[in-house]
C-alpha cells in the first residue's frame, strides 16, 4: 500500500487518480506532478505496482511544492477565522451560516441555511 502525504491510497487505482484522494490535490494537478516527474512514474501505473523508489519521489515532490492535506486545511481555517474577525461581508455571511458567494436565499440555500423555520400562523391548532 502506497502511503503518500500520511495517506493510504487506494490499490487498485492507476495513480493519475489515485492522487486526487489526498486533499488540494484534483485531476489537473495530479497529471502536472507525474508530468514533473517525467519517465519516472508512469499515470497508467497501478498504486500497487509502484516501487518504494517511485513512491518516495511522488511523496518528496508533493511535499516540497504544495500544500496539501492538514497544512492546506488548516490555512484555510485560518483564512475563514480571519474574515469573521475583520468583520467583512464574507465573514459575516460564514458566521450567519448563510452562503458566502453570492448565491440567492430567498427561494433556495436550503443545504446552508437547514430546515424552514415557520414563523407566524403556521397552521397548529
Amino acid at each position: 500500500m502506497a502511503r503518500i502525504v500520511g495517506l493510504d491510497l487506494p490499490r487498485n487505482k492507476r495513480i493519475d487518480i489515485a492522487l486526487t484522494y489526498v486533499f488540494g490535490i484534483g485531476n489537473t494537478l495530479a497529471k502536472k506532478i507525474l508530468k514533473e516527474l517525467g519517465n519516472q512514474v508512469d499515470p497508467s501505473t497501478r498504486v500497487r505496482d509502484l516501487t518504494e523508489e517511485q513512491t518516495g519521489l511522488i511523496n518528496s515532490l508533493i511535499i516540497k511544492e504544495y500544500r496539501v492535506e492538514g497544512e492546506l486545511r488548516r490555512e484555510i481555517s485560518q483564512n475563514l477565522k480571519r474574515y469573521i474577525e475583520i468583520g467583512s461581508y464574507r465573514g459575516i455571511r460564514h458566521r450567519r451560516s448563510l452562503p458566502s458567494r453570492g448565491q440567492r436565499t430567498k427561494t433556495n440555500g436550503r443545504t446552508r441555511r437547514g430546515r424552514r423555520k415557520t414563523i407566524g400562523s403556521g397552521g397548529g391548532k
